[in-house]
């Protein structure tokens, strides 16, 4: 591809984070401008639009922060502190990311896990399909902040703490999206196929191997992308109740306590960082897993 052509395929892209920017930087000054004119009233001095202007984009403690405030406090707490030689001091994001990446990783496998095996569970027995698959359904129903203490404290009942409660969290969110996709994945084979592989007089196991699951993959993939970024959900979500102080979500409550919106802000976009990252490594996978299996990507 030439380089205008690469122009040409990332512009779009550019010109929604432009509008998106431009956007946030005019509600900004909707947003904050209330408390300049009010601190100007105090002080009997009038603000001029472009002082208006510089106030709101300049606050300490802003309704809305701009976006060179977010993006100076991620450097803050992400690259000078590599620079200083503390990636994992408490005050780095980087080590509450690894906290949050930790739970979101280990859910993820567990509710990926579970959700293969259900979907198998599903696709190959009548019953599972008429009885688990309404559950799972309903499961979903339940929401995730009315369960999450509920899980925490009955685990820390019986002495489960630290990793594994925000794990199951985690897995509770993502197995859904595996099992609907996985379900539609193995069934995605038309009766041709499947009659095809009768005449060969292959066994359920084979057609298992040979058909269902080579076929289930695109559908897999697109669920597991689905899946990782609720398993990151689920892991913010499992600190938040707990009154934790590691993690993004416990980045989060803390700047909530306090009133520090930048702080906040800056652990929202750590977040969506990591699981862009999460997810545009799934997708490689993807790729060339489908492109060695002669799918067209």
């Amino acid at each position: 591809m030439t380089s205008s052509g690469r122009f040409a395929s990332v512009l779009p892209i550019l010109t929604v984070v432009a509008a998106i920017v431009a956007i946030w930087y005019s509600a900004a000054i909707g947003m904050n401008g209330k408390w300049a004119r009010d601190q100007a009233a105090r002080a009997e001095i009038t603000l001029s639009t472009s002082e208006l202007i510089a106030d709101t984009w300049s606050q300490e403690r802003p309704v809305l922060p701009v976006p060179h405030q977010v993006l100076g406090e991620l450097w803050k707490t992400t690259g000078e502190m590599v620079l200083k030689g503390r990636a994992f001091s408490k005050r780095s994001l980087i080590f509450h990311g690894w906290i949050t990446l930790s739970a979101t990783l280990l859910g993820f496998v567990f509710g990926t896990g579970a959700g293969i095996l259900l979907a198998v569970g599903i696709v190959h027995n009548k019953a599972m399909d008429m009885s688990v698959m309404p559950w799972a359904i309903a499961s979903q129903t339940i929401p995730i902040l009315a369960i999450a203490p509920m899980i925490i404290v009955v685990l820390n009942s019986i002495g489960i703490q630290g990793l594994v409660p925000k794990a199951i969290i985690s897995a509770y969110l993502s197995f859904f999206p595996v099992v609907v996709g996985m379900v539609k994945g193995l069934r995605s084979p038309d009766a041709m196929q499947l009659d095809l592989l009768k005449t060969y007089s292959a066994s359920g196991s084979e057609t298992f191997w040979k058909l269902r699951l080579p076929s289930s993959m695109p559908y897999l993939f697109t669920a597991l992308k689905i899946g990782m970024a609720a398993s990151l959900v689920g892991a913010i979500v499992g600190e938040l109740p707990t009154g934790a102080i590691r993690g993004l979500g416990a980045r989060m409550l803390t700047g909530s306590y306090y009133g520090q919106t930048i702080q906040i802000w800056s652990a929202l976009l750590a977040a969506a960082i990591l699981a862009a990252s999460l997810v545009g490594i799934i997708s490689m996978i993807e790729r060339r897993m489908l492109k060695r299996m002669g799918a067209k990507t």
